[in-house]
């Protein structure tokens, strides 16, 4: 579904990423982590459109990305779930996932999606008429990435979904990333929790100083020595 080819990403005269190439098969959940400015991040900007990479080619579900604009990404099937959430404070949970069917072929669905999107996560069902400013951290992770599905994506990039949450809502999330993936939506998670990404995804890559440094299946990049000592404390 998504391929990249020795990806090379600069800004200014800083180089982000050094050759990156990875892919992502249809139905998978794919774990990217490593450590802050590794560039995880820059990656996923990067396949949505929001960065442009100077090197290397990106390629999804046969269509060249490299110079597509963010917006008609977004139509091609990519919802992309930003680091930090940026909802629309003011705006009723409603509000924020009716903000994500804007596009074409979502919105003429967006009744059926929003009715899939509150059996998925509940509790945003619960918080509908509520101001997505009044929401716990883990509410308006949710809200986040219901917004994202309601695109109606083939892939969904997830980056940093947990970042800040409390142990248990973190196991509410990943449980809820795992349903979502049973759903049919193909994911790239970017994670610091290499531990929970990890077992969640079929397949990972660990990213290091803007270099893929090893990939291979979530369970043997678990019992890898490298990940262990340098991202498990073991």
């Amino acid at each position: 579904m998504l391929r990249l080819r020795e990806l090379s990403v600069f800004y200014g005269d800083m180089q982000a990423l050094h050759g990156v190439s990875l892919a992502v098969e249809s139905g998978e959940v794919v774990a990217l982590v490593g450590a802050n400015g590794a560039g995880k991040t820059t990656t996923l900007k990067t396949i949505s459109g929001l960065l442009r990479p100077a090197a290397g080619s990106l390629e999804f579900d046969g269509t060249r990305l490299d110079a597509v604009p963010a917006h008609a990404v977004a139509r091609l099937g990519i919802a992309h779930v930003p680091e930090g959430r940026r909802l629309f404070p003011l705006m009723t949970v409603e509000e924020n996932l009716d903000m994500g069917s804007m596009a074409p072929g979502a919105r003429g669905q967006r009744s059926e999606t929003k009715e899939w999107v509150f059996k998925m996560l509940p509790r945003l069902a619960e918080r509908r008429d509520q101001l997505a400013e009044t929401l716990s951290g883990g509410e308006q992770q949710m809200l986040a990435t219901g917004r994202g599905l309601m695109a109606r994506p083939k892939l969904l990039l997830l980056d940093e979904p947990s970042l800040g949450l409390a142990p248990i809502l973190v196991k509410e999330l990943f449980d809820a990333i795992a349903a979502i993936n049973r759903e049919g939506v193909t994911i790239l998670l970017v994670e610091q929790n290499v531990r929970r990404s990890l077992a969640l995804a079929g397949r990972g890559y660990v990213l290091e100083n803007g270099r893929i440094v090893l990939e291979g299946a979530g369970q043997a990049l678990l019992a890898d020595p490298h990940v262990k000592r340098a991202y498990l404390g073991l």
